[in-house]
């Protein structure tokens, strides 16, 4: 994508990385591929803020070019270190020797570890803390340090002049688009992209994001543009997104049940089947997802609105099937509680699957629904229309709370 004036004077110079598939490793899907965002501004002082992923530094270079011809970069804010950000920040360096770069303490001592080969000694390296600023001539810079949103790093940059929040992940979606902008995209698509980044990156920091949500109201922002670091440019939906994100830091959930479950030989499916048969004939939102056949991510985003998880699985090895372990710990570690858990399975001569999801889920501080279901072999008519009835409760329960 081009060169693209967001405000009078700053633009964005970042990258579209259409074929990206995941993030973070293996670990988070980007059907729709991702973009790093960055931003140069223009004024006495030139500004860069935030680099790109390292493949896309001589991309970055080009578009920079583009705009400033032979004039140097000044000041480069750092707002986040981790490298789909900072990757180019060698490349940038080493063509602007001279430019001088801000960010947390955090951040340098990361920056430094990142680069140790092509460090250079030589670069001007300022900390910076919350309410420091510096002025550029028409516009200027406030910082605000956001550490663990997501990493101790991390800061916003604020534009007061031009009412612009510059938050790197915060806000953000994993979105490759040639629309810059929200209004030129589809709104609920780029919530929904918004909401699986927050339910699979920022759920556990949800307390510090309500802070921040806080400090930045008391501080008097004014935002009428939030240029997040991945996805699109909010113009049109701020106050959108910004509840949104209220919302979802407060946990707020649905009258909604997720069944999530894997099955040796069909048993543990027909109980799952059954169970939502039950949810649905109280009229409850349910969705139901055999895990290895399903995207995690997605899943959990899924799970993150529900007032009830129903998590199924055949016993082997006296034990949950292996398939289901990832979900299990990645419920714990996103610290997604404050819902409601029943756990339910086939098992053959012994037992031992239902004991492993109820710990996991217990841990993840999830409270159970009752006593769990557990049959042996192949349900029976009659046990089917015990899950059917279990299902019709668990839907009054969800009701109730």
């Amino acid at each position: 994508m081009s060169v693209t004036e967001i405000k009078k004077g700053i633009y964005w110079v970042g990258a579209v990385d259409w074929n990206l598939r995941s993030f973070h490793g293996e670990t988070f899907s980007t059907h729709k591929g991702t973009t790093y965002n960055s931003y140069l501004i223009v004024d006495d002082q030139v500004t860069l803020v935030d680099g790109v992923y390292t493949p896309f530094a001589e991309e970055q270079i080009k578009k920079i070019v583009e705009i400033i011809g032979g004039r140097a970069i000044d000041y480069f804010i750092v707002n986040h270190i981790e490298i789909d950000h900072s990757g180019s920040f060698p490349t940038i360096m080493n063509k602007y020797p001279q430019a001088k770069v801000y960010c947390t303490r955090n951040a340098k001592l990361g920056l430094e570890k990142y680069f140790h080969e092509q460090w250079d000694n030589e670069w001007d390296i300022n900390i910076v803390k919350s309410g420091d600023r510096i002025n550029l001539g028409r516009l200027s810079l406030e910082f605000l340090e956001a550490p663990m949103l997501h990493w101790p790093d991390s800061m916003f940059t604020y534009i007061k002049e031009v009412k612009l929040l510059l938050p790197n992940d915060a806000f953000g979606q994993h979105l490759a688009s040639n629309k810059l902008f929200d209004d030129e995209n589809d709104i609920k698509m780029l919530l929904a992209e918004a909401a699986k980044y927050y339910a699979n990156i920022l759920n556990p920091f949800g307390k510090l994001v309500l802070n921040k949500l806080a400090e930045i109201q008391k501080l008097g922002w004014e935002i009428d543009m939030i240029a997040p670091s991945h996805g699109i440019i909010w113009r049109q939906g701020v106050g959108e997104i910004i509840a949104a994100y209220q919302k979802w830091a407060q946990g707020e959930v649905k009258n909604k049940a997720v069944i999530a479950y894997d099955t040796m030989w069909e048993s543990t499916a027909m109980l799952a089947h059954a169970l939502l048969d039950g949810l649905t004939d109280e009229g409850i939102e349910a969705r139901l997802y055999q895990v290895p056949k399903t995207d995690e991510n997605d899943l959990i985003t899924e799970i993150r609105d529900a007032k009830a998880v129903l998590i199924g699985s055949s016993t082997i090895h006296n034990d949950i099937l292996p398939t289901l372990s990832p979900l299990l710990d990645e419920l714990v570690s996103l610290k997604l509680g404050d819902r409601l858990f029943f756990a339910f399975g086939s098992q053959g001569w012994a037992g031992g699957a239902i004991k492993t999801i109820e710990k996991k889920l217990t841990e993840a501080g999830m409270k159970p629904l009752g006593e769990s279901l557990s049959v042996k072999w192949r349900p029976t008519p009659e046990e089917l229309d015990q899950a059917r009835e279990m299902g019709r409760k668990i839907a009054k329960e969800i009701l109730n709370q």
